[in-house]
């Protein structure tokens, strides 16, 4: 019986009675048909992308409060990096913040992109806009040698996106050549 009593406080001590945190539930996403990976772990849910340019999409659970949940899709793109900046800068009518900051991810260069502001949300090319206040954007030109870069790009309602960030930042960092 005393064995029965510490096995169920060490259960509910470490986050409930699956005994699984959501940083081990982890999920990989295969890109460039084997040739690049990444993971994500949380309480992502990952789904069919709602268009075949993305590779990969998830949903983020949105926040108490938060109106919506946030979605993080990434996909090959060219253009380079600058043009890419400044179109998903246009994507916001006000924008109340915004950064690029330069890093690492799998020995590739990565611009790592912040914007916060009214979001333009289009649902399609020839779609009016819905404007979305207090919307926050993270978003990251992963840099290819040859090829075309990988984007991530994560947005939603700010309290969501805030809350999901350090999460983004790991996934990011999870990107990777695999050996073939």
């Amino acid at each position: 019986m005393r064995q029965v009593y510490f096995g169920l406080v060490a259960l509910l001590l470490v986050g409930g009675t699956d005994g699984v945190s959501a940083d081990d539930k982890i999920q990989k996403v295969s890109l460039a048909g084997g040739k690049f990976a990444m993971s994500a772990s949380g309480d992502w849910t990952k789904k069919t992308p709602r268009v075949n340019i993305i590779e990969a999409e998830f949903v983020i659970p949105k926040t108490e409060g938060d109106p919506a949940d946030g979605r993080l899709t990434v996909m090959a793109s060219g253009g380079g990096v600058k043009a890419n900046v400044d179109r998903w800068k246009t994507q916001f009518s006000k924008t109340d913040n915004s950064s690029v900051k330069k890093d690492k991810a799998g020995g590739f260069d990565v611009h790592v992109v912040d914007i916060t502001g009214t979001f333009k949300d289009q649902r399609g090319p020839f779609a009016p806009a819905t404007m979305r206040k207090d919307y926050r954007m993270m978003g990251a030109i992963i840099v290819m040698d040859d090829g075309p870069d990988y984007f991530a790009k994560f947005y939603g309602p700010k309290k969501t996106v805030e809350a999901n960030a350090k999460q983004f930042a790991k996934f990011v960092k999870s990107f990777k050549k695999l050996e073939n």
